[in-house]
C-alpha cells in the first residue's frame, strides 16, 4: 500500500509499482467514482468530509480483502483504527516531502485549494509512522527512483526497461 499526504505522488508511484510487480492497482478516486458515482471532492462537497473519509477507509478495507494489489490510499484512511489494524500484515510505503513541496504541488491542482500540508501532517503523521514499513522523500526522488528504491528495499532486482 502507498500512503502519503496530498501531492506526494501516491497514484503515480503506485501505478509504476503495480506495473513493475505485475499486480493490479487500486486508487481511491476511481473506486469512489465507480461505487458512488462521485469524485472525492464531490463527495466532500455534497456529504461532508466525515462521509468522504469513511468511504476512503472503505476503499482500503475492501481492497485489502481481495487479491494482492498495490493500493494508493487517501491519508485520511489512517485515522481509522480498523484500517491501521488491517495494515499490520501489509507492506506500507510512505511517500513524504517537505510541506513546502507538497503545498507547491497542490497549488496546481483543483483537488483541495485550501490544503495545508502542515495541518495534515500534524493530524496524521503519527499514523504514518505507526504503519509505514518503508519511507521515501519524494521531494528529491522522482517516481521512477521511488520504484527502484522500493524494489531494492524489498529484495528485488532492478526493473527491466523496454
Amino acid at each position: 500500500m502507498v500512503i502519503g499526504l496530498m501531492g506526494s505522488g501516491k497514484t503515480t508511484a503506485g501505478r509504476l509499482l503495480a506495473e513493475s510487480l505485475g499486480l493490479p492497482f487500486s486508487d481511491s478516486d476511481p473506486f469512489l467514482r465507480k461505487r458512488y458515482g462521485l469524485s472525492a471532492a464531490e463527495i466532500a462537497a455534497r456529504d461532508g468530509a466525515d462521509v468522504l473519509h469513511e468511504r476512503e477507509a472503505e476503499h482500503v478495507l475492501h481492497e485489502l480483502e481481495g487479491e494482492p494489489k498495490v493500493i494508493a490510499a487517501a491519508a485520511s484512511t489512517l485515522e481509522s483504527p480498523e484500517v491501521r489494524a488491517a495494515l499490520r500484515d501489509a507492506l506500507v510505503i510512505w511517500l513524504d516531502a517537505a510541506d513546502e513541496v507538497l503545498a507547491q504541488r497542490m497549488r496546481t491542482s483543483d483537488h483541495r485549494p485550501d490544503f495545508s500540508p502542515a495541518d495534515m501532517r500534524a493530524r496524521r503523521e503519527r499514523f504514518f509512522v505507526e504503519v509505514a514499513g518503508l519511507k521515501y522523500d519524494v521531494g528529491v526522488l522522482r517516481p521512477e527512483e521511488v520504484l527502484a528504491a522500493v524494489r531494492r528495499d524489498i529484495g528485488l532486482p532492478p526493473a527491466e526497461h523496454d
